[in-house]
């Protein structure tokens, strides 16, 4: 599949489109308490995005043989790796990590950015894991630069996983967007330096890092699209839109 080169009028749009699901994901966070249910989390972000002017781009999406996506906002707490479908059933509690995944269409084009949150008083253990997630987001992202290679983003990532102890999720991805959601190219999580695609200026794409306190299966669970660590453990993930420019890259979701 082609990858796409956006122009001043595409990159402005995106810019747009990010700032929303940007500026969502911190109205919606800054709400989280204990007793809140994830559907309620739901229903924020469904209001949020309206009132912004933008639609959820995840609300209806589809992936394999999975129903349609039923939420505006995928939360994924504590043991859910990605994609947690949220309901009126669970409930957020003290010391949880919990992960909102927003994505924002505005006027024809997608802005995603994602950020794990601590809920109440967090154990020492899980608010390290939520901190290496970050920082080897940020790892990530000082990777991307005209020349650059796809592997030289995720041998950032998995070294700073590695230096704390920790591991990449290895099977997801982050991926392209732009008048779509979900685009070439992919962007793996692991990798080596000096391999894969050229980055060039005009792409747009996600880096989302998965982690967890050590290397874990994962099982999907009944409604096709919450995915949980076997073993219970938690992970953690963090997400921006970046789009490589001239001189290196800019964070098209980072919050104003």
């Amino acid at each position: 599949m082609a990858i796409e080169l956006h122009g001043p009028e595409d990159i402005a749009a995106l810019r747009r489109a990010g700032q929303v699901a940007a500026a969502t994901l911190r109205e919606v966070g800054s709400r989280l308490r204990p007793g809140i249910t994830t559907a309620q989390i739901d229903q924020w972000v469904r209001e949020d995005t309206a009132r912004r002017g933008a639609r959820p781009s995840q609300l209806g999406a589809r992936s394999g043989t999975a129903p349609p996506f039923p939420a505006s906002v995928c939360v994924s707490r504590n043991q859910v790796v990605c994609h947690g479908v949220p309901s009126s059933h669970e409930r957020l509690a003290e010391g949880d990590i919990v992960n909102l995944d927003v994505t924002s269409e505005l006027d024809g084009f997608h802005g995603d950015t994602s950020a794990t949150f601590l809920i109440g008083v967090v154990d020492a253990e899980r608010r390290a894991l939520v901190e290496r997630t970050r920082e080897a987001l940020e790892a990530g992202i000082a990777a991307v630069r005209p020349g650059a290679r796809i592997g030289d983003i995720g041998a950032a990532i998995v070294a700073v996983a590695e230096a704390a102890g920790m591991h990449v999720v290895p099977e997801f991805c982050g991926h392209g967007i732009g008048r779509r959601m979900h685009m070439a190219p992919q962007v793996a999580h692991v990798g080596q330096r000096g391999t894969g695609l050229r980055l060039r200026a005009g792409m747009c794409f996600t880096i989302v890092p998965m982690l967890t306190l050590h290397p874990v299966g994962l099982r999907v669970l009944d409604d096709g699209w919450t995915v949980v660590t076997l073993d219970g453990s938690p992970s953690a993930q963090f997400e921006h839109t970046l789009l490589v420019t001239d001189e290196g890259c800019e964070v098209l979701s980072a919050s104003a």
